[in-house]
């Protein structure tokens, strides 16, 4: 048996703002944009390279979904982003704006440091350590 997981749901604002940080800030490809009605949209995105599990921007439709937006992990790292060079997303990362909530640090696992969306989930940047 094979299984992956596809897509993991993001709370977001907007889809535009969704768009605007994943796309725009982070890089990450635009996969699908399909409209579903008059107020809801599949959007979903990936990081450059593809292959791994996407996100799918959820637009925030109730007050308890947008009480929720930057807390779905209850205040803990929410996502982590492998990269196959920490330096260079790293910086081109704080270029862009994205809030680091710590210096990058080497452990057993790889390089890696927090960051943070404009949404509030924390997020590790990780290069795995040995090879990737």
């Amino acid at each position: 048996m094979t299984q992956t997981i596809g897509a993991v749901a993001i709370l977001v604002p907007t889809y535009d703002e969704g768009l605007r940080f994943f796309v725009g800030v982070l890089g990450f490809t635009l996969v699908e944009d399909t409209p579903l009605g008059p107020a809801k949209r599949w959007v979903t995105v990936e990081p450059p390279g593809g292959g791994g599990t996407r996100l799918l921007l959820a637009e925030a439709a109730t007050d308890r979904q947008r009480q929720a937006i930057g807390d779905q992990a209850g205040g803990r790292v929410f996502l982590f982003l492998h990269t196959d060079d920490f330096r260079r997303d790293h910086g081109r990362y704080l270029e862009a704006g994205v809030v680091f909530l710590e210096e990058p640090r080497v452990e057993s696992y790889g390089t890696v440091a927090v960051f943070r969306d404009p949404f509030g989930n924390r997020w590790d940047l990780i290069e795995p350590a040995g090879p990737h």
